[in-house]
C-alpha cells in the first residue's frame, strides 16, 4: 500500500542514500613545475651573488681610498718642494772675514783694535786649513786647552785633546777629504780680550758651496791668550732646518729676523 502525506499527496518511496565519494587529491599543475625547479636552481646562487657585490663594493672603496692617499701625497710633496724652494736666506754674510766690519764694545779693560780683528780672522783661517789637510792635531791646536765644541747633532766635546781626537776619527772616516766653507755674518769684540764670530758654514767636496746653500749656523767665541794670540774657547754648530723655518715664518711672521724681512 502506498502511503499518503497529510495533504493527501502520495509520497514517493524513499531510496537508500548514496555513499559520499572520497575527495581526489589535487594533482600538481604541470605549468608550476618549471618555476619551482627554477627557484630551486636559483636558491644556491643567491649567497654567491651577495659575496660578489660585497667584493665589488670593497674594491671600489679601496680604489677611492688609494686615489685619496695619492692625491694627498702629491699635494704634500708639492707643498714641501714649494716651501724648500722659497726658504732661501737673504742674510748670507761675506766670504772674507777681513771684509766684515766688526762691532767693537769698549770695557773698563780697554777695547780691541784692527790688529785683533786680523788675528781673529787668521785663527779661523788656520782652522779651515787644518780641516782641509785632515790634520786633527793642528785643528785641535786652534782651541784653548779647556775649550768646548758642540756639534750640530748635539755631541759636546770638552778640552783640546777631546776635540782633536774626535776630529781625527772624523777625518779618517766619513769627513775624509772634505773642506770647510764659511760665510761671515758678524764679528763682535767685547773689551780687548773676547770676540764672538757668527758664520754660516758647511762641509763640501769639489766646488765650494754658495753662501745661500750653507746649511749650518755657527758661533765661535774666541779669547786672547797673550799678545795677539787668539784661540777658540767655544764653538757651537746648529743645523738650519729650511722648511721648518719657512713654516714658522708663515705661521708667525713676527718671528722672522730683521735681516730676513
Amino acid at each position: 500500500m502506498v502511503a499518503t502525506t497529510a495533504e493527501g499527496t502520495a509520497a514517493s518511496p524513499s531510496r537508500p542514500s548514496q555513499p559520499a565519494q572520497p575527495a581526489q587529491p589535487a594533482q600538481p599543475s604541470q605549468a608550476s613545475e618549471p618555476s619551482e625547479k627554477a627557484e630551486k636552481a636559483e636558491t644556491p646562487r643567491a649567497p654567491a651573488q651577495g659575496r660578489t657585490r660585497r667584493t665589488r663594493r670593497r674594491r671600489r672603496i679601496k680604489i677611492a681610498l688609494a686615489g685619496t692617499v695619492l692625491t694627498l701625497a702629491a699635494a704634500a710633496g708639492g707643498g714641501y718642494l714649494w716651501l724648500d724652494a722659497t726658504s732661501d736666506v737673504h742674510d748670507v754674510g761675506q766670504a772674507d772675514c777681513a771684509a766684515v766690519t766688526p762691532a767693537v764694545v769698549a770695557t773698563p779693560a780697554g777695547r780691541a783694535g784692527a790688529e785683533d780683528h786680523a788675528a781673529v780672522c787668521g785663527r779661523l783661517r788656520e782652522l779651515t786649513g787644518a780641516w782641509a789637510r785632515g790634520d786633527a792635531t793642528a785643528f785641535g791646536a786652534q782651541f784653548t786647552q779647556d775649550a768646548t765644541c758642540t756639534t750640530y747633532v748635539g755631541t759636546h766635546y770638552r778640552g783640546r785633546r777631546d776635540i782633536a781626537e774626535a776630529h781625527r776619527a772624523l777625518f779618517d772616516g766619513f769627513l775624509k777629504d772634505t773642506r770647510l766653507a764659511d760665510s761671515f755674518l758678524d764679528i763682535r769684540f767685547y773689551g780687548p780680550d773676547t770676540a764672538v764670530v757668527t758664520t754660516r758654514g758647511d762641509t763640501y767636496t769639489g766646488s765650494p758651496k754658495k753662501p745661500a746653500d750653507l746649511s749650518k749656523t755657527q758661533t765661535y767665541t774666541l779669547v786672547r791668550q797673550s799678545g795677539h794670540d787668539w784661540r777658540i774657547a767655544a764653538f757651537h754648530n746648529t743645523q738650519r732646518q729650511r722648511v721648518m723655518e719657512r713654516i714658522s715664518f708663515l705661521l708667525s711672521p713676527d718671528t722672522k729676523p730683521e735681516a730676513e724681512k
